[in-house]
């Protein structure tokens, strides 16, 4: 019998017996997993769903369940609080956030049909209070709707796309939405007919003398499950945070960083479309932030690197700050505080007090930089805040403002011990409708994918908003479900 990989397709030539039979097998049971079951489900087709824990989740369950919406004039939160949200704005928007691994195909078609996706999410049951929160925040902690959850406001990409909040965030009081909106969907899936299959390992994909992916081999207590799939496979498996060998040979500047998050993100999904001739692509790229960096009144601070210059325009989202950060030379970089902005940060930020001065020339010695370094760099910045400009990174007003007030502080964000939570955003290259594809841009025949087991709409970790990769999972998991159902 031939070996059963993930780096290399079983033949169906070599299959004695299947043991379950299906139209759709999904591998993965997170938000795009289980986006993919419904669409599928509901267009006609029998669905096997596999995943490898013993229940529902993934990365998505862990989240705060918010959303990237926008377009079409804008959402009905978006209108009553007054925010007119172009469907061109906001394609624009999605083309800059994804920078040079921007996937324009898929901006295109997510900003023409976001608000149809989040009239299907109500629909399926997901709730929105319907008002907005205004001010900066990493989400609400009350049930609250819209939020600005990304670097709409600040330059380049206010001078690109007309601004307008776009994070629509399901109604839960407290932190982590994503669980309530995993379990509303699961729900969903099983009562249109979908069979889950928990405690199942995807282990290999099999593929017929066409080269066609048929069906996929599962591990079952101990035990390895044949599963054919008349109409696809779709990968919903999450990205590589948790497989340090694809780190350290794709994305090795998260070793920088010390806090992985996701749920089971083990690469295993790329692997197996890449053994069956799918293509791997921005598999560099990944999202961090130190997030407590960003509420205000932090966000009127100043970032310096260990030379005691800006790098980077400090109204901008915070994911996009920490990503710039952990480019910088050295291990650390610095906030920095007057008294009249200074807040204590959580305790789980991981960020001390570095150093404390009456003048900046006080704080620049105790940091230990060359002296007119640090000093020189507040000076410009006060000069010209006080005037209302930022010529160097074009920081805006209300944020934009001096620092000036003594005493003044310099906060340290260590890239190995503050909080700097990170995931991958590299993956599979699919089309839009999420069909895997391979060098030439040819269809893996009988392959799908969508998620972060993809590169999708957050291609590029410079420009993450908040709520991109949900956006992604769900709409591109609904694309994947409905194109595997056809056959």
């Amino acid at each position: 019998m031939a070996e059963i990989s993930l780096h290399h397709p079983f033949p169906a030539s070599d299959v004695a017996v299947w043991d379950f039979e299906t139209d759709v097998a999904i591998v993965g049971f997170g938000a795009t997993g289980a986006c993919a079951a419904i669409e599928a489900a509901a267009a006609g087709a029998r669905v096997m769903l596999f995943e490898r824990g013993s229940g529902s989740g993934g990365a998505s369950a862990l989240s705060g369940g918010e959303i990237y919406i926008g377009g079409g004039g804008g959402t009905d939160a978006q209108r009553a609080a007054g925010f007119e949200d172009s469907t061109e704005d906001f394609a624009a928007y999605l083309k800059a956030a994804g920078g040079p691994c921007a996937d324009e195909a898929k901006c295109d078609l997510y900003a023409r049909e976001a608000l149809g996706h989040y009239a299907w999410l109500k629909e399926q049951g997901i709730p929105y209070r319907g008002n907005y929160l205004p001010g900066k925040h990493i989400e609400p902690t009350d049930d609250s709707t819209l939020i600005w959850s990304g670097s709409e406001a600040a330059w380049p990409f206010c001078d690109i796309a007309r601004p307008a909040p776009r994070g629509h965030v399901i109604a839960h009081s407290g932190w982590g939405g994503g669980r309530p909106m995993v379990d509303i969907l699961e729900k969903r899936a099983r009562e249109l007919g979908v069979q889950v299959v928990t405690d199942a390992r995807a282990v290999a994909l099999v593929q017929d003398d066409a080269r066609r992916v048929v069906g996929l081999i599962v591990r079952i207590d101990n035990q390895n499950r044949f599963v054919r799939a008349a109409r696809g496979v779709v990968l919903c498996t999450g990205g590589f945070v948790f497989n340090e060998d694809m780190r350290r040979r794709y994305c090795p500047e998260t070793f920088r960083i010390s806090s992985p998050i996701g749920d089971q993100d083990d690469g295993s999904g790329i692997e197996l479309g890449v053994g069956a001739g799918g293509d791997a692509i921005h598999m560099e790229q990944f999202f961090t932030t130190c997030p407590w960096t960003m509420p205000e009144p932090q966000a009127h601070g100043v970032f310096v690197n260990q030379a005691g210059q800006r790098f980077i325009n400090e109204d901008c989202y915070h994911g996009r700050v920490s990503r710039c950060a952990v480019d910088q030379l050295g291990d650390k970089v610095y906030l920095l505080l007057d008294i009249a902005h200074f807040d204590q940060p959580l305790d789980m930020a991981g960020m001390t007090i570095a150093g404390t001065g009456e003048s900046w020339e006080e704080v620049e010695a105790e940091l230990e930089m060359a002296p007119g370094t640090l000093s020189a760099t507040m000076a410009f910045y006060n000069s010209h805040a006080a005037e209302g400009r930022d010529p160097l990174f074009h920081k805006r007003l209300p944020i934009l403002t001096p620092l000036d007030q003594g005493p003044f502080v310099a906060l340290e964000l260590n890239f190995a011990t503050s909080y700097f939570s990170f995931f991958t955003l590299g993956g599979l290259r699919t089309s839009t409708d999420g069909e895997v594809l391979d060098r030439t841009g040819a269809a893996v025949p009988g392959l799908f994918a969508a998620g972060r087991c993809t590169s999708g709409l957050p291609a590029w970790g410079h420009g993450y908003s908040s709520g991109l990769s949900l956006a992604d999972c769900t709409f591109f998991g609904r694309q994947a479900g409905r194109q595997a159902a056809q056959g």
